[in-house]
């Protein structure tokens, strides 16, 4: 299984997009696709994504082109029968990887126009600009822009075995790589080395970068890192972890495959603490 939500195919056109009459005439072409978004699920009918246009629909955010120069569009709606949550159609293949990339820019993309109604400067009304990508307060001038989050998360090595850990929160018998966000004036390897020591008690040395993934709950962008531990003791945050612990590469490798004699597994096959694992698990 491919990483969720990473194949969006879509030229963004961000030169084009304050173009407010270019913006009108691709809106209103017989061929656009418009993707409709309530919280974190979308609508199908017949297993497919729904994507009629309907121009009568306000307000829109511009997704960009596809391959074919075909429109792309997303709006807010009211949940309604037929409706599937995003981590549902990841976990299930329901869709192409191409469409769970684009409806992972739709969702985060709305989510942010949902919070920033108001100036956080002067507190007037913001106005939509930018095909969405930019709102504007006509009070005092500032614009504002979508933000992403980064969040650190790394699978831990030391002498082939590999650090997981869990929340309690979370299904029974699933691991997974440590995380937290970067925090202002650090560097994305300084970020996963403190949320490691912090929640943990483990010291890493070296960091090297694997991958990422765009995870649109709540617009973060995951940073797939491997580190390698300075030292192997465990000392636990429980507010932050209901258990960590290492794991041997056999062990592992049973959780990847969901084979582990307890039941546990390394995190949804969707995302990248599950992929992070394998990685590390190809590792000499």
């Amino acid at each position: 299984m491919p990483l969720a939500y990473v194949l969006n195919p879509l030229d963004r056109r961000a030169n084009d997009r304050p173009n407010a009459e270019w913006l009108s005439q691709q809106r209103k072409r017989s061929d656009t696709r418009l993707i409709r978004i309530a919280g974190d699920a979308t609508l199908l009918h017949d297993g497919q994504l729904v994507t009629a246009n309907d121009t009568a629909v306000e307000p829109t955010v511009f997704l960009g082109l596809d391959t074919q120069d075909v429109p792309w569009f997303a709006c807010r709606t009211d949940a309604a029968e037929g409706m599937r949550d995003l981590r549902s159609l990841a976990m299930e293949e329901a869709l192409p990887p191409e469409e769970l990339g684009m409806l992972a820019q739709a969702r985060s993309l709305l989510q942010w126009h949902e919070r920033r109604t108001y100036c956080s400067n002067c507190a007037s009304k913001l106005e939509m600009a930018d095909a969405g990508y930019r709102r504007h307060c006509p009070g005092c001038g500032m614009d504002h822009f979508p933000r992403t989050d980064p969040v650190a998360i790394m699978v831990v090595r030391h002498e082939g075995n590999i650090l997981l850990g869990r929340q309690s929160s979370w299904k029974p018998g699933m691991y997974s790589a440590l995380a937290g966000f970067v925090e202002p004036g650090e560097t994305i390897e300084d970020a996963a080395r403190r949320e490691v020591f912090e929640e943990s008690g483990i010291k890493v040395g070296a960091v090297r970068y694997v991958t990422s993934q765009p995870w649109p709950f709540l617009s973060n962008l995951m940073i797939g890192l491997i580190g390698y531990a300075l030292s192997a003791k465990i000392t636990l945050d429980e507010k932050e972890l209901e258990d960590a612990r290492w794991f041997s590469p056999a062990e592992a490798r049973m959780m990847v495959e969901r084979t582990h004699p307890e039941g546990l597994y390394a995190a949804n096959p969707y995302a990248i603490a599950h992929e992070l694992v394998r990685v590390a698990l190809e590792e000499p």
